[in-house]
């Protein structure tokens, strides 16, 4: 047995995004196949104990098209500069430690080759994000990275338009012990803001964005 969260979009008092483990038969092994077998039974438990209908596997391991190009690996956006790149590049890019960064000659990276780059381990700890002369802190916690990844929801209607036909999300490669942002709780994220009639007003601007965040206490 093995233990994952899972992410449903469901406003609270203090919270846009419901994250809840869950215990599920897994199949060991890395290919792709067994992957996809964890996957089923995680969403068969969810199914049982929360009461969903349709839950989405967002990475290149979903057995759905649509997963696999919600990936942050695979989701494209373009910045205000012009520039194109992978949610998953532009997030690498950003990264100011206190030592070095940011990288930006990282957004024409492949996601893989951005995510690798040895300087994101070895320039100290990391302090802030920047991205195209704009600072971010490092909290509210993923306030950052799910802001890229709802910027290039709405540069990519048709995927956000499937997206709002689910209603739990997953990430088999997540583990919250070692990573912090997922692209599955942005998935959660964008359908709570979207059944709340927040998205537009947060996607407007970055600081209506962090105080709609702020107010929920994310």
């Amino acid at each position: 047995m093995a233990m994952r969260p899972v992410f449903l979009p469901k406003r609270s008092r203090t919270h846009f995004v419901l994250e809840a483990p869950v215990e599920f038969q897994w199949s060991a092994g890395l290919s792709t196949s067994q992957k996809q077998k964890s996957i089923a039974s995680l969403h068969q438990a969810a199914r049982q104990r929360f009461g969903v209908r349709s839950p989405l596997e967002v990475s290149s391991k979903s057995a759905s098209p649509l997963g696999v190009a919600l990936s942050a690996f695979n989701l494209r956006l373009q910045l205000e500069g012009g520039e194109h790149a992978t949610v998953e590049s532009a997030f690498q890019a950003s990264k100011k430690f206190a030592q070095a960064g940011p990288f930006p000659e990282l957004l024409e990276a492949s996601s893989r080759d951005a995510k690798r780059d040895p300087r994101l381990r070895d320039s100290g700890p990391l302090v802030a994000f920047e991205l195209l002369g704009e600072r971010w802190p490092l909290t509210p916690r993923t306030a950052f990275y799910d802001w890229l990844y709802l910027k290039a929801l709405e540069q990519n209607q048709d995927l956000a338009a499937q997206l709002l036909q689910h209603d739990l999300f997953t990430d088999i490669e997540f583990n919250p012990e070692r990573s912090l942002n997922c692209q599955a709780r942005s998935c959660a994220l964008y359908v709570s803001l979207h059944q709340a009639g927040l998205l537009e007003d947060a996607l407007s601007d970055r600081a209506r964005y962090l105080d709609i965040l702020l107010q929920a206490k994310l």
